[in-house]
């Protein structure tokens, strides 16, 4: 089954993205390059990647004591994916971008994700460019982004360390001026790092002839004390090799030294690694001490870093929402194939009949339609936020404002429900399976172990939690949280004149009717402790909530669309609104369970003895 018919849908009938075109940053392309970057994709993501999924996840990463060595596939791979120009597929033409929309490329990366998550979209690399386009100064944008965006150099974000984990406030790698002129280095100001940085993706191979760090690090007082918190913190850059500022290597190695390779459950064809900052290993100019040069000002790194981390989350959202739909679409075609038990007829089960395929089972269909409506709802999601990304960069001022809101409140749902529900959807198609599902002989294994890490890439999902009950539906006031209900509302107004949506229309507004008392009931002593104690729950509504929304949504583009056609409805919408049909039945009605513990800010998990435990 291929992604194909699902992405166009959705990119062109329900977001109208060939509609960009008509502003001015887009007026070169059209629905046809549009598509031809599309079939570029997703032709390399099925000669290139798809071939060898299982190949990088056997053949793990390993260090022969001077490099890290990946399979072949890796290489070509990576090698395939710049040469198609998608790394700077967004950039001005000025700097070999192609004045892409974002959620173009963001559509085009998918085919990668579905293919092999393992082998990836170089996400991290296009991610730390973007931020130095953004806090860099023009030279830091010509030397690290320009060769990150060409291909030639990679990047990465260095924030968790071995003693802290998420909690960046507790960072302790330190940030030193490298000497009593370390203002005047063209590059930026120079300092000298020391501390050990964990679970950096990417961050030792021979891909590429360099590898950008972003690394957060604290700059002592006068004292030489840390701030405590995160207002301490600044951001550097720090290349594994030093440079010049024409972007040539110097041929110095900058004291970056891995200190060893992370052996993880799944996307095992990515490195990840243990660095240590400093340490001697490369001393350079006969110092210990890593090289590196300020983004932005001190004190201001964790702002900045955030700026790639939000985009780290949408695309780790669209990750897990591909192994989802990997999952869904070989457990699809199992059902269709397998042939195991009788159907159950008015007299039961009559064992002198043939077996049935057992997509003819009703419990295996309710797997298939949990899986489509989890999957296919979570990348509807991703690309309403990649065209709210590019509203805010090219649209009229108002608009532009509403889409910085709404996306500071959807971007937590975009890392979470995917990460989450699509899991889940990777654990039915082991399911569908049965017992060839947890061997190797099938796929579906090892989506699901590629697919258990998003709940802890770029923030775990108490993180998530916390940043959108804690801050995103009460920033400016709540008008974020305004907004998105606007947006429920007009969709749920639109469906009741549909009869054959009347009902779900209602019930849509009955539980943001919900979302919204809750919200209010759990700040109401005006307790952070109190309200967050249950935040994950409160998440979990949201979310649903929201991917009714957007399945809502999506159906009236559905029957819209089969309308334009005389009334005979394609499979393919007849399949949407089957869909949206479940996930109105079976799931929308969980978030009342969710939603009373948050409304009642129920104690007992934060309250229970550590010794009942």
């Amino acid at each position: 089954m291929s992604l194909r018919p699902t992405l166009d849908f959705l990119l062109y009938e329900w977001l109208a993205a060939q509609t960009l075109n008509e502003r001015e940053r887009f007026a070169d392309h059209s629905r046809e390059t549009f598509d031809a970057v599309l079939d570029t994709c997703e032709r390399i993501a099925r000669e290139k990647y798809a071939p060898f999924n299982r190949t990088v996840d056997t053949q793990e990463p390993h260090f022969d004591g001077e490099k890290v060595i990946l399979p072949q596939a890796t290489h070509d791979a990576h090698a395939a994916f710049v040469e198609s120009g998608m790394m700077a597929a967004a950039q001005d033409y000025d700097i070999g971008g192609m004045q892409l929309p974002y959620t173009v490329q963001a559509a085009a990366n998918a085919f990668f994700g579905l293919a092999s998550v393992s082998i990836g979209s170089n996400m991290l690399t296009s991610g730390n460019a973007n931020l130095l386009m953004v806090h860099g100064t023009e030279l830091q944008k010509q030397v690290f982004a320009l060769n990150e965006f060409s291909g030639r150099w990679a990047g990465t974000m260095c924030l968790s360390e071995p003693q802290a984990g998420s909690s960046l406030s507790d960072v302790a790698t330190r940030a030193v001026p490298d000497g009593a002129d370390f203002e005047s280095d063209p590059l930026g100001p120079r300092y000298r790092l020391k501390g050990n940085k964990m679970w950096i993706s990417a961050g030792d191979h021979e891909l590429t002839e360099n590898i950008v760090h972003i690394v957060l690090a604290k700059i002592p007082d006068a004292e030489g004390r840390l701030v405590p918190g995160v207002k301490g913190i600044s951001l550097f850059i720090v290349p594994k090799k030093l440079v010049d500022t024409e972007g040539k290597l110097t041929g110095v190695r900058n004291d970056v030294a891995l200190a060893g390779l992370n052996h993880k459950l799944g996307w095992r064809g990515t490195t990840n690694t243990l660095l240590n900052f400093g340490e001697g290993k490369f001393p350079v100019d006969g110092q210990a001490g890593a090289v590196g040069y300020l983004v932005g000002k001190p004190g201001q790194g964790l702002a900045c870093m955030f700026h790639m981390m939000n985009e780290a989350r949408i695309g780790v959202g669209t990750a897990a929402a591909m192994l989802g739909l990997a999952g869904y679409y070989a457990s699809l075609d199992y059902a269709k194939n397998r042939p195991q038990g009788r159907p159950v007829g008015p007299s039961g089960k009559d064992a002198a009949k043939p077996q049935v395929r057992i997509i003819e089972h009703a419990d295996v269909r309710r797997m298939l339609l949990a899986q489509k409506a989890y999957c296919e709802g979570a990348f509807a999601l991703e690309l309403y936020c990649a065209k709210l990304v590019d509203e805010q960069k090219t649209g009229e001022a108002a608009s532009a404002d509403e889409a910085r809101l709404l996306l500071e409140v959807l971007t937590p749902i975009a890392k979470s429900f995917p990460s989450e529900w699509c899991l889940e959807a990777n654990s039915l198609a082991i399911q569908i399976h049965g017992g060839y599902g947890y061997t190797r002989d099938f796929p579906v294994e090892q989506y699901w172990r590629d697919n258990r890490l998003n709940m802890i890439h770029e923030g775990t999902h108490g993180i998530q939690a916390a940043d959108l009950l804690g801050r995103k539906v009460l920033m400016e006031q709540g008008r974020g949280l305004q907004l998105l209900a606007q947006r429920v509302d007009d969709t749920a107004r639109r469906a009741g004149d549909v009869p054959a949506l009347a009902a779900h229309a209602k019930a849509l507004q009955a539980a943001w009717q919900q979302i919204e008392a809750a919200t209010k009931q759990a700040w109401a002593t005006g307790n952070p402790a109190e309200a967050l104690a249950n935040a994950v729950p409160y998440m979990q509504a949201f979310g649903h909530t929201v991917i009714a929304w957007i399945w809502l949504d999506v159906a009236l583009c559905a029957l819209k669309s089969d309308a334009a056609q005389a009334g005979s409805g394609t499979l393919g919408n007849v399949g949407r609104i089957g869909a949206m049909t479940y996930f109105f039945h079976y799931e929308l009605p969980k978030i009342g369970a969710w939603l009373q513990v948050v409304e009642r800010r129920d104690p007992v998990c934060a309250e229970l003895p550590e010794e009942a435990f």
